[in-house]
C-alpha cells in the first residue's frame, strides 16, 4: 500500500483526528464502533493494529527432501528455514526415512539448532517444532552464554599448547559446535526482531536498527570460536610443548583479554574502554609479527605460524566487536535524544 497524506483536523474544540485510508479499512474489516490499538514507537511514529496480540502466530513450512541430495545439503536448507523463523518444519522424503536417516537428522538438529525438536514422525515424514520462548532466552543471555564458551576455549587452548594436551584440544574442537548453536540461535532471534518491533523489545533491544550491529558481533564471535578450534587442531599435529613463559602464551592471554573486554564494553556501554580494547588489539598483532621473526620454539614453525595467525585474528575480531560497541552506544544516545522545541 502506498503512503497517503492525511490532514489533521480539530473536532470538539480540543480533539485532533485524522481519517483512515478506506482501502486499508476494507482489507482489515474495520466497522464503525470497532476498536483500534495505537502503540507509540521509539522513532516517534505510531503503530496501529486492529487487535492486541494475545497469541504468538505459528509459522509452518514443508521441505521436500530428494534422494539425490546429500544429507549436508538438506541440512543447510533446514537451517535456512530455522533462521527465517519457522516454528513448525515438516520434512518429507519421497523414498521414506530409514533408521539411519532418522538418526542422522535428529543428531544434526540436536547438535546445531537450539530449541528445535522432532515432535512427530511417520514413514516418510518428520515434523520438527521450535520450542523456544524468546523471553526466556533474551539476546544478552544468549550472547553471554556464547562468549563464556569461547573464553573457555581460548584459555584451554593455551593450556593445551603448554602441555601438548591432545585430549584437551579435542574437547575444544567439540565445544565449537556449541558456539555454532548459539550463533544460529542469535541469527534467528535477530531476524525475528527485525519483523516484530514488540519482539525486539522482548529480547532486550531498544530499537530494531540495532539488529545489524548485533548480527556483525555474533559473526565475529563465531569466527573467534573457529580460530580457537583451529589452534586446537594445530596443537594435535604438534609433537612438542611450549614453555609457560614463552611469548606465544603471553600473546594468547592478551588476545583472550581483548575478546573478554570487548564483550564487557558492549554490555557496560563503555566507549573509552572500547577504544582501549582496539588499541590493545593492535599490540597483539604487533607481538605476533615479532614472535614470528624471533621465535626459538623447538617446534614445527609452520604449526606455530598458524597458531600465531589465529591469535592475531582473534584480537582483530575483538577489536571489531569493540568498534561496533561504540557505534551501538552512539545510536542509543541518539535514540534517547529529545529535540529542543523551537
Amino acid at each position: 500500500m502506498t503512503t497517503e497524506k492525511r490532514k489533521v483536523q480539530l473536532t470538539g474544540g480540543s480533539t485532533l483526528i485524522i481519517s483512515l485510508p478506506i482501502k486499508w479499512v476494507r482489507e482489515v474489516g474495520i466497522n464503525p464502533g470497532d476498536e483500534v490499538f495505537i502503540t507509540p514507537q521509539l522513532d516517534r511514529s505510531l503503530l496501529m493494529t486492529t487487535a492486541p496480540k494475545t497469541k504468538e502466530r505459528m509459522y509452518e513450512t514443508t521441505i521436500k527432501l530428494f534422494p539425490d541430495e546429500s544429507p549436508e545439503n538438506n541440512l543447510r536448507i533446514l537451517i535456512a528455514h530455522y533462521l527465517v523463523g519457522y516454528d513448525i518444519i515438516k520434512l518429507i522424503s519421497q523414498k521414506g526415512f530409514g533408521a539411519s536417516d532418522r538418526k542422522w537428522i535428529k543428531d544434526a538438529v540436536r547438535k546445531r539448532l537450539i530449541g528445535l525438536e522432532v515432535i512427530e514422525e511417520s514413514h516418510n515424514e518428520l515434523i520438527l517444532q521450535s520450542l523456544l520462548n524468546y523471553q526466556d532466552l533474551p539476546l544478552t543471555k544468549t550472547m553471554q552464554s556464547m562468549s563464556r564458551i569461547i573464553s573457555s576455549m581460548q584459555e584451554d587452548a593455551m593450556q593445551a599448547l603448554r602441555n601438548n594436551d591432545t585430549d584437551l584440544a579435542q574437547d575444544i574442537i567439540q565445544r565449537d559446535d556449541e558456539v555454532d548453536r548459539f550463533y544460529l540461535l542469535i541469527i534467528r532471534q535477530l531476524k525475528a526482531a527485525i519483523e516484530d518491533v514488540q519482539l525486539s523489545e522482548k529480547i532486550g533491544l531498544s530499537h530494531p536498527r540495532e539488529c545489524l550491529g548485533y548480527r556483525l558481533i555474533a559473526k565475529s564471535m563465531e569466527r573467534i570460536g573457529d580460530h580457537a578450534e583451529k589452534i586446537a587442531r594445530n596443537i594435535i599435529k604438534m609433537n612438542c610443548n611450549v614453555d609457560n613463559s614463552d611469548q606465544i602464551c603471553e600473546m594468547g592471554a592478551m588476545a583472550q583479554d581483548v575478546f573478554t573486554r570487548s564483550i564487557t564494553s558492549l554490555s557496560g556501554k563503555d566507549m573509552k574502554e572500547a577504544n582501549n580494547v582496539i588499541m590493545d588489539a593492535e599490540k597483539v598483532v604487533a607481538m605476533g609479527i615479532l614472535i614470528n621473526k624471533e621465535s626459538r620454539i623447538d617446534c614445527d614453525m609452520t604449526d606455530i605460524s598458524f597458531i600465531l595467525e589465529s591469535l592475531r585474528r582473534i584480537a582483530e575480531y575483538g577489536a571489531d566487536i569493540a568498534e561496533i560497541s561504540i557505534n551501538l552506544n552512539t545510536e542509543e544516545l541518539r535514540n534517547s535524544y529529545k529535540p529542543m522545541k523551537s
